[in-house]
């Protein structure tokens, strides 16, 4: 934004989102198409399962590449790929793993995906100037990072300001998705990844 707005001008503002569909808008809304989401939890409760089913939603309208630094295409991505069928998609969702000079250097040719996963934040070895570097130069595109937690919280102080700066902010915890940042649905922002290991992990904490 360069300049000052009044009231009609932000409310007469248009802004891309995301058509949301079912259970994704009950728990999240419609966010915007740009920016920064932020994914944390701990391993073992369904961050990758969650991100490939917001995957699935997301590559309705957009493309969108997964930059897999911390499991590559190793097995457990392969199950994880097969598990959600994730073939269903075609080709409008893409797994590679490139530094993150190697991403920038594809996100800046013609017609690149609008939409990124990073997986996981802790392997890009940013710092907060980088990342707010990053997000400068693409600001039309959507960049959606996983991290690693210590306890309930992402593991590094760059990473605990990158979860600040995110518009949406999803913590991953006994196989459901709460939404934690600006886009509550109408369901309060829960989102359930697996119903047999949300059942068998929330029943046991009562």
């Amino acid at each position: 934004m360069n300049k000052a707005l009044s009231s009609s001008d932000l409310l007469a503002k248009k802004y891309k989102l995301f058509d949301f569909t079912d259970d994704f808008l009950a728990a999240f809304d419609r966010p915007e198409k740009t920016g920064t989401w932020f994914v944390y939890g701990n391993s073992g409760n369904g961050k990758t399962n969650f991100l490939l089913q917001l995957i699935k939603e997301l590559a309705k309208t957009e493309r969108v590449l997964y930059n897999s630094l911390e499991e590559g295409d190793a097995h457990t991505m392969q199950k994880a790929w097969m598990d959600n069928n994730m073939q269903d998609c075609g080709r409008r969702v893409q797994l590679i793993c490139e530094t993150m000079e190697e991403l920038k250097d594809r996100l800046r040719k013609r017609q690149s995906p609008n939409v990124i996963v990073v997986d996981s934040f802790q392997y890009t070895w940013m710092n907060f100037k980088e990342y707010m570097a990053l997000k400068n130069e693409f600001k039309n595109k959507l960049f959606i990072y996983n991290s690693q937690c210590e306890g309930k919280s992402p593991m590094g102080k760059t990473a605990m300001k990158v979860m600040y700066d995110a518009s949406l902010k999803i913590w991953i915890e006994g196989f459901k998705a709460f939404s934690k940042g600006r886009y509550i649905g109408k369901n309060g922002g829960e989102y359930v990844i697996w119903d047999e290991g949300a059942e068998k992990y929330w029943g046991n904490k009562k």
